[in-house]
């Protein structure tokens, strides 16, 4: 398998593409990352989830996946065409569409319905409450994510703009999160949302809401982090 961080650095040099700019387009796959974080991908120090990469490849126009990241792809139709075969069967696949005879079936969507624990006690957004692992609900909906391990509910408006009073958010069980990531943390004996800030500056929990100071995390504090916010 070839080098991920290179693969994905090469590609966004490829689009004149800076590690700030791949930071906040992905914002609109509602991933939550800063510059140095993209950095930690392309040196190789830290990977991008399933999720955070199928992202990448998308705002890269990295199609062929396989291709990019293993090498030749062995279904690919073309691997043993040079150029002048390669054209030949694109023009044949163009006067196929053009017929109208072999169009794909319409295709009815599934929508997979996913059943996952949501838990009663929420999560301040504010002063933090702590998340009760046995008091929970199941809860079914073909709305949640694939990744998703819980769900939990929001109190307080710290995370206003993004998150408000009640909101029901769902959440990848994970005890690794990058710079920038939002998610779920246990900090002396309070259960927080929040966003990870893990950098030179120092180890915090950052609201965004502008009128809350960040949280310190030191070397004496009792933290855990509970996993990373989907939605």
């Amino acid at each position: 398998m070839k080098e991920l961080g290179k693969i994905i650095a090469k590609n966004r040099k490829a689009n004149k593409m800076k590690q700030g700019e791949l930071a906040k387009k992905l914002e609109g796959y509602d991933i939550f990352v800063k510059q140095n974080t993209v950095s930690a991908w392309e040196s190789g120090s830290t990977q991008p989830s399933a999720r955070q990469l199928l992202a990448i490849c998308e705002l890269l126009d990295i199609y062929d996946v396989y291709t990019e990241f293993i090498g030749q792809n062995p279904i690919n139709p073309f691997r043993n065409l040079n150029e002048e075969g390669i054209n030949k069967v694109l023009d044949y696949i163009r006067l196929l569409e053009k017929s109208g005879d072999y169009k794909p079936a319409e295709i009815i969507p599934i929508h997979v319905v996913r059943e996952r624990k949501v838990f009663y006690t929420t999560v301040s957004a504010g002063t933090g409450s702590f998340l009760d692992g046995e008091d929970y609900e199941m809860y079914s909906s073909p709305d949640i994510p694939e990744e998703a391990t819980f769900g939990v509910h929001i109190s307080g408006d710290s995370m206003e703009p993004r998150y408000h009073n009640e909101d029901l958010v769902w959440i990848e069980q994970t005890e690794q999160l990058n710079d920038g990531e939002i998610g779920i943390f246990y900090l002396d004996g309070n259960a927080y949302i929040k966003k990870f800030q893990n950098n030179g500056k120092g180890t915090y929990l950052i609201s965004l809401n502008k009128k809350y100071d960040p949280i310190p995390i030191t070397e004496n504090s009792s933290f855990k982090i509970f996993g990373r916010v989907l939605s």
